[in-house]
């Protein structure tokens, strides 16, 4: 079946040679890319629904309050079975790992991917985790485009396109937003905006959106229809609300990211488990909207329907008085990222896209009420769009990805009438919170190790290459313990290079000797065994470490240093030299690899 299976790959290839180009394969591929990104933005949407529609059965109904507090743990621990035994790989946060594979892994994904959060990711929303669907289903949809660009043997470029295909596809089926998908593609993988870009992303944007069309028909997660105009009297509220989300933004990044650092520490991924999960469920019993990813509750705000949103809880005879809605709906801001830190830490899988909008809901509703009910400013203010300009802001400053929360939104509402509001806030928001937060939650952690693609060509060709493959290994190491007629016999006699490295006897790291430094001396055979290695060798103007230093560092130390050629190092053990020419031939490859 194999070797049948191979033939008829090789026809295709053989027949495609002939009768496509690469730019319309390329386009073919995209358009069947979007489609079963689509399918696959159903499928984890469908499974989902089903598992929360048979937990809210009759049985259950009854005594819903007391099952808030054991479904979330009862799901996690499935997903951590399902990880642990059917898997057995570790399965990341979606769009994190996938701008990973694209930084890292030349956009080359597992094939385990591509159903690994098909698997678990609706069962952790489904029992009551609070985080959301778009990031697991834009990891399945990126998985899928990696391995088919793999079968086609498409080159590193292509193959990274193809993963913002699949992403836009994703992002266009779940929220019905075309447009705000492929700018979402190419915002969160800096994708560059060209033609040869942009055609692909249309056509899978478009091919995913008639596929969620036939399976959804016109059902859209915020049936919302905009009713209050925007008035040139609300700008200065919307100047502050983007200040207010700036805020919030910030505060959502450091409590995320503080929360899973924290419960990191507890080595046991069972144990953390049990304690990150019994944290969730007794969050989400005194607080019951935080169960699951919250789009129902985003509708009901929009609707102001209070007592919905806000479901059974402890003030609900007191929901009359307008400040407890308030207090209430601050709650769920200051909250829901704990919860999802909660969800995470325990091993749930699941995305932030749907925690950040619930957030910016009930943030920006929150505002519109506390400035209509102050009683100090002579017009009110239109609280369902605030509402959802409040998304926006918290979407620009959270995923640093403000065209993407402008064009959502204006798609969502099917209509621009906010776009000026939408564009203040989202604008002031991100300009804020990049101040505090250089980056994103999905790319924090990867800026940090230096494995983050940016919209900077020089940052991405940097970060794309392999420092492994400019290790240059054929110098001959001296040992420290040698005389001068050692190095004389079993070093310059016997290489073609000018510097040559000095180890112990561990193989450690302590120095390089230059052939200029001994030049002088070198024909004297009266010092072959009086004078030392250690008495002649120097210090490396630089060293570099394979396993901590990225190349930008490599590139800053061999500017610094002056040098032609610096040693290598890991964990301390030499192994070989980085050579600038061979470094800069490098970037050149690589740079064309890139841009073609």
């Amino acid at each position: 079946m194999a070797n049948i299976s191979k033939s008829l790959l090789h026809r295709f290839l053989t027949w495609k040679s002939k009768n496509l180009s690469h730019r319309q394969f390329l386009m073919f591929l995209s358009a069947v890319i979007g489609f079963v990104a689509g399918l696959f933005a159903v499928m984890i949407k469908n499974l989902t629904h089903l598992i929360q529609s048979l937990l809210e059965g009759e049985f259950v109904a009854n005594y819903h309050d007391a099952f808030y507090f054991i479904f979330p743990v009862l799901g996690l621990l499935i997903v951590y079975l399902i990880i642990k035994f059917v898997l057995r790989q570790k399965v990341g946060h979606g769009i994190p790992t996938t701008l990973y594979a694209i930084s890292r892994k030349k956009g080359i994904m597992k094939r385990f991917q591509m159903y690994a959060s098909l698997l678990t990711a609706p069962i952790t929303v489904g029992f009551g985790g609070s985080v959301g669907l778009e990031g697991p289903t834009v990891a399945t949809g990126a998985s899928l485009g990696s391995n088919i660009s793999r079968i086609f043997l498409m080159n590193q470029a292509s193959r990274t396109l193809l993963i913002g295909c699949a992403a836009a596809g994703a992002m266009s089926s779940i929220f019905k937003a075309p447009i705000a998908a492929i700018i979402f593609a190419i915002e969160v993988f800096s994708l560059d905006l060209t033609l040869a870009s942009l055609l692909p992303l249309l056509i899978a944007s478009v091919s995913a959106i008639l596929t969620s069309y036939f399976f959804f028909g016109s059902q859209i997660i915020l049936p919302f229809t905009l009713e209050d105009q925007f008035t040139i009297s609300e700008v200065p509220y919307y100047l502050v609300l983007g200040v207010v989300a700036a805020a919030f933004s910030v505060y959502f990044s450091r409590i995320y990211f503080g929360s899973t650092k924290l419960l990191a520490k507890i080595t046991s991924p069972f144990v953390r488990l049990i304690f990150a999960g019994l944290g969730l469920g007794v969050l989400i019993y005194f607080i019951p909207p935080l169960y699951g990813e919250g789009y129902n509750v985003i509708n009901n705000l929009l609707q102001e329907n209070y007592l919905e949103a806000l479901g059974t809880n402890l003030f609900n005879a007191y929901l009359e008085n307008i400040w407890v809605v308030i207090i209430l709906l601050a709650g769920l801001v200051i909250f829901k990222i704990i919860a999802s830190a909660l969800t995470f830490s325990a091993g749930g899988v699941g995305g932030i896209f749907a925690p950040v909008m619930f957030m910016g809901s009930a943030m920006g509703h929150c505002f519109a009420l506390v400035v209509n009910n102050l009683g100090i400013f002579k017009n009110e203010i239109s609280v369902s769009n605030f509402t959802l300009v409040g998304m926006a802001g918290l979407m620009a400053g959270v995923l640093h990805a403000p065209l993407t929360a402008i064009f959502l939104i204006a798609e969502l509402t099917h209509g621009y009438e906010l776009f000026i509001p939408l564009m203040i806030t989202a604008a002031i928001s991100y300009l804020i919170t990049t101040k505090f937060e250089p980056h994103s939650v999905y790319t924090m952690e990867l800026a940090r190790r230096g494995d983050l693609l940016t919209h900077d060509k020089d940052q991405t060709v940097l970060t794309l290459m392999n420092i492994s493959r400019v290790v240059e290994k054929n110098f001959i190491a001296l040992e420290i313990d040698m005389n001068l007629g050692d190095v004389i016999h079993d070093g310059v006699m016997k290489s073609s290079r000018n510097i040559f490295p000095v180890i112990d006897e561990n193989q450690n790291f302590m120095g390089i000797i230059l052939l200029d430094d001994i030049r002088s001396i070198m024909f004297n055979e009266k010092l072959y065994d009086e004078v030392k290695v250690q008495e002649i060798m120097q210090q490396a103007p630089e060293i570099i470490d394979i396993e901590n230093d990225r190349m930008k560092e490599i590139m800053l130390k061999f500017q610094e240093s002056n040098a032609w050629n610096l040693p290598v190092v890991r964990e301390g053990k030499y192994i070989g030299f980085i050579s600038k020419s061979k470094l800069l031939t490098a970037y050149r490859q690589k740079l064309i690899e890139v841009t073609v």
